[in-house]
């Protein structure tokens, strides 16, 4: 098995190949003006998605062992949690029901907000990223209500920015709120070395460490394990 940060890398540089890692300059939701922007949405072709989803598995795969169902949170997290679904079962031989939700309620045919196999047992969310954590809380509250137990969050990328007055990431803020494992498939301080490996990129590595250093999470919270 590669080492995590070829693993990190390898991806860092898929998300660069794809477009969906760019350099610039970006002005986040949260008004911030960051210099990168990864746009997880432009993984929008059958290759990517099917690339996507094996970084996915092989995550999973290293990280969490059986038994455990996949949950994707409408809608991003619909495809995300499909595809993993198909990956595992292709690439390691696990075979692992999924579910995901509507964003409302369906009142005819079977009705109901869930679609796919019953929510059940330990249950790991697959998703993009996490901002501010609500997609999160949404998702253990209807894992939660059928009696299951949501224990993992993977994602694509964790930005390592506080985002809390304690000076938590998102990341951290959901491992510690919620008591989840929360498994990045890069993180920022993996990018900066990344950058610095590649000449045609390290001219952005400036601007990264200096949004780091204004930004950058104020605590060191295990977020993963």
């Amino acid at each position: 098995m590669p080492r995590a940060d070829e693993q990190e890398h390898a991806f860092l540089q898929f998300a660069l190949e794809t477009g969906v890692l760019r350099f610039g300059e970006f002005t986040l939701k949260s008004g911030r003006v960051s210099p990168y922007f990864f746009n997880a949405g432009l993984f929008n072709s059958g290759a990517a998605l099917s690339r996507l989803a094996y970084f996915y598995a092989t995550a999973l795969h290293e990280l969490e062992a059986e038994p455990f169902m996949l949950y994707g949170p409408a809608y991003k997290g619909i495809p995300l949690v499909s595809a993993t679904a198909v990956a595992l079962a292709d690439h390691y031989r696990r075979d692992v029901a999924f579910a995901f939700n509507r964003k409302e309620a369906k009142d005819h045919g079977e009705g109901g907000q869930l679609v796919g196999a019953p929510l059940h047992g330990d249950v790991v969310i697959i998703d993009d990223v996490i901002t501010a954590g609500t997609s999160i809380r949404e998702s253990v509250d209807i894992i939660s209500a059928t009696g299951a137990s949501a224990t993992a969050v993977l994602i694509a990328l964790d930005r390592e920015e506080a985002v809390t007055e304690d000076g938590d990431s998102a990341v951290a803020y959901v491992a510690k709120t919620f008591g989840l494992r929360v498994h990045p498939l890069a993180r920022f301080s993996t990018l900066l070395p990344f950058l610095s490996e590649r000449p045609e990129l390290a001219n952005h590595l400036d601007a990264l460490q200096a949004y780091q250093a204004r930004y950058g999470r104020a605590t060191s919270a295990i977020e993963s394990g």
